[in-house]
């Protein structure tokens, strides 16, 4: 990466850096761009350059949680089932609880911004889809699970699941670690059995 590649990469990460607080203190509503830039000390066209609209500023990984699914079942192991590469990160996530948030407080926060926020709620919809989409077409790509766009729809859907149900948990106050430890039995025993029923359908 060049050195004009690398300023661009660090005048996004800041500006995504310093929003984020903002967001998680007053609410997605709240802030305006303009105040993203004053801390900053950009100015708000310079926001928009990097980020089309405020909802991308708020979802600055978006890219990446879209293709995450699709990348984990590309890069397993040789023969090895995809529902059980899915599986296995899953599990590993939530043993951090709300990843990628250092603390499951800020991750509670993060996510109950988007829960106060019409236009995020709506949002995460989309990238949700756009995860499901991108996982079908490396499944169909690989030719090797039948109605791979179906498949595609189950993992994403038992993803997506295990998540939400983490995230309900905290939110109604029951201890990290409990939660968390509770959810992964479940989590195993349903991605066991998809994995038994695609290998054995």
């Amino acid at each position: 990466m060049g050195l004009r590649e690398t300023k661009k990469q660090q005048t996004r990460q800041a500006i995504a850096d310093a929003a984020l607080p903002l967001f998680l203190e007053h609410g997605f509503d709240q802030v305006t761009v303009a105040e993203v830039a004053r801390h900053v000390g950009v100015s708000g066209q310079t926001v928009f350059n990097y980020f089309p609209t405020k909802e991308d500023l708020f979802f600055d990984r978006q890219a990446e949680v879209e293709g995450e699914l699709a990348r984990l079942v590309r890069e397993r192991e040789p023969g090895s089932c995809p529902a059980e590469a899915i599986r296995d990160q899953l599990l590993e996530a939530l043993g951090h609880q709300l990843p990628p948030f250092p603390t499951a407080e800020e991750g509670l926060r993060f996510h109950q911004v988007i829960e106060d926020s019409p236009a995020l709620r709506a949002r995460e919809r989309e990238i949700r889809e756009r995860a499901e989409a991108a996982l079908a077409a490396q499944l169909e790509a690989e030719g090797s699970v039948p109605a791979p766009a179906l498949l595609a729809g189950a993992l994403a859907g038992l993803h997506r699941a295990a998540l939400r149900e983490l995230r309900r948990r905290l939110m109604s106050g029951q201890p990290a670690k409990s939660a968390s430890q509770a959810l992964k039995e479940s989590t195993r025993t349903a991605f066991d059995t998809l994995c038994h029923g695609l290998h054995n359908g």
